[in-house]
Order: structure tokens, then sequence, then C-alpha cells
């Protein structure tokens, strides 16, 4: 039967800190972009249209700043998925360790 073990017990035990920081990391960002922080509009990809906009000038900075903050929850949901990878290979890897060859 083939192994389902690709990654050392290492590599798999820094993937999963640091999968455990992005998620966490991202989703503060995603919550921060979503209540519209104004520390983070530098962040938000605004061009001089946006701004200049009479009618919705408001509005089009809000839903660039909901499309930033959808893009961290996205991206913690990818981490979310890379470390439960990274737990099961760590599980494996304990296993192995305790299996006589």
């Amino acid at each position: 039967m083939p192994s389902l073990l690709f990654c050392g017990p290492k590599l798999a035990a820094c993937l999963l800190v640091l999968s455990i920081w992005a998620v966490i990391m991202l989703a503060m960002l995603g919550i921060f972009f979503t209540t519209h922080s104004a520390l983070l509009l530098e962040d938000v990809p605004f061009t001089e249209e946006d701004i200049h906009d009479e009618q919705n000038a408001l509005q089009n900075i809000y839903g660039l700043f909901n499309q930033v903050g959808l893009n961290c929850f996205i991206a913690a949901g990818i981490y979310v998925v890379i470390g439960f990878v990274s737990f099961c290979q760590v599980r494996l890897n304990k296993r192995n360790e305790y299996l006589v060859h």
C-alpha cells in the first residue's frame, strides 16, 4: 500500500505552526477590513476615479474594503486546508516512528 507520507516531521511541524499563525492573522485582517478600519486605508487598492466620483465615492471605497476583506477570508480558508494536511502529516510521522521495520 502506498504511503501518504510526503513531508518530514520538521517540515510538517513548521507548516502547521505557520498555517495556524496565518489563519489567525488573516482572519483578523479580514474582520478589520470588513469593518472598514481607517488604519488600513493605505492597503486598499483604490484609484483617483474612486475618490473623485461625487455620487458614490464612499460606496466605492467601502466596496473595495469588503473585497479585500473577502480575499483575506479566502486566504485564511486556504491556510486551514494547508494546516489540516500538515496536521495529518505530523500524525503520520508520529505513527511511522512507532512502526517496526
